[in-house]
């Protein structure tokens, strides 16, 4: 059973502290998914960037600020997540990484069947990610201490949820 580490809009704009959505201190998560950036890359399995990246007139920002415009630094990855050479980057529009992007086909060419994912916004992409994920029979895991929002209560409501009604793992 192949597996991959699915690194969530680990982007300036949602962990600097000037961001456009910022979660506030970052430092724990940060150094969180670095330390499972690590052991998945030891353990040889693929790691995967999901990076938000928006056009000026998206409609995401009817609902929230202008955020990971591409080409803006606020769309980078933080420096101390850099991806490495071959690491892959899927860049999305919208909430969830697999709507309209190639991640679904990119994980079944990996023989990918179980994903683990880290990252911001909770509520958001990652929750949004792990139902598209668990639709498409992908077996998720979830770890508390590598994911984190600008919202505690939605924060809380989405592990809660990914759990009892999605089924993923969440430790």
């Amino acid at each position: 059973m192949a597996k991959a580490l699915l690194v969530i809009d680990m982007l300036n704009d949602f962990l600097a502290a000037d961001g456009a959505l910022s979660i506030g201190d970052s430092t724990q998560i940060i150094s969180n998914v670095a330390k499972r950036i690590d052991e998945w890359r030891a353990g040889g399995h693929p790691v995967i960037y999901i990076m938000d990246r928006h056009l000026p007139q998206d409609e995401e920002f009817n609902m929230f600020p202008p955020h990971c415009l591409a080409g803006e630094p606020g769309a980078e990855v933080v420096p101390e997540l850099a991806p490495q050479e071959k690491e892959l980057k899927i860049y999305k529009r919208r909430y969830s990484a697999f709507f309209g992007t190639d991640l679904d086909l990119t994980l079944r060419e990996l023989g990918v069947t179980e994903l683990e994912l880290v990252g911001v916004c909770t509520q958001i992409c990652v929750l949004y990610t792990a139902a598209d994920a668990r639709m498409l029979n992908y077996q998720v895991t979830v770890r508390k201490d590598c994911v984190a929002s600008f919202d505690t209560q939605a924060h809380e409501f989405a592990l809660k949820e990914m759990e009892s009604t999605l089924g993923v793992k969440v430790i």
